[in-house]
């Protein structure tokens, strides 16, 4: 039973444009992989074709996972979502005990991506944050033990 994906419309662009590049631009190259490497003579002991065989299996399963993602896709209307509670789509100015500040995005598991500090709202830190209004502090429990933050502003992701 497929779960309900999260997604901000800027995820919901990333991933049609994902699934768009997949279908079209990469199939093809996956394609003339395939058709190359049958032109080798026997593809019982072809590496060549074994290898883009593959290939075409992880793509297509890396679309069909794309495309279930978006069918099952409830997009947060940025709208919709205030500056006074932590929701999806929130921007959230955080001080730890240190009195370091950071901010974090709060989005769907779907567009997750701690690098770019866009934290899940299912992580430790995105469920603890979500529902708490500005000037709290939230103890969340994380695998390295537990940390205090406070938070210090809200916004909304454009």
């Amino acid at each position: 039973m497929p779960r309900d994906v999260i997604l901000t419309p800027e995820g919901l662009a990333n991933l049609k444009a994902e699934l768009d590049q997949l279908t079209t631009t990469r199939r093809r190259e996956v394609a003339a992989r395939i058709k190359e490497a049958r032109e080798f003579g026997d593809i019982s002991e072809n590496a060549e074709y074994d290898d883009a065989k593959n290939e075409q299996a992880m793509l297509e399963a890396r679309i069909a996972s794309l495309e279930d993602k978006l069918r099952s896709a409830t997009v947060i209307d940025s709208s919709d979502i205030g500056t006074d509670v932590v929701g999806v789509g929130s921007i959230v100015h955080v001080k730890d005990e240190s009195g370091k500040s950071t901010k974090y995005t709060i989005v769907g598991s779907a567009e997750a991506s701690p690098a770019e500090m866009k934290l899940s709202n299912e992580s430790p830190i995105g469920s603890a944050l979500l529902g708490h209004k500005r000037g709290e502090e939230v103890v969340i429990t994380t695998p390295k033990g537990k940390r205090k933050l406070k938070i210090t502003k809200i916004d909304v992701a454009k």
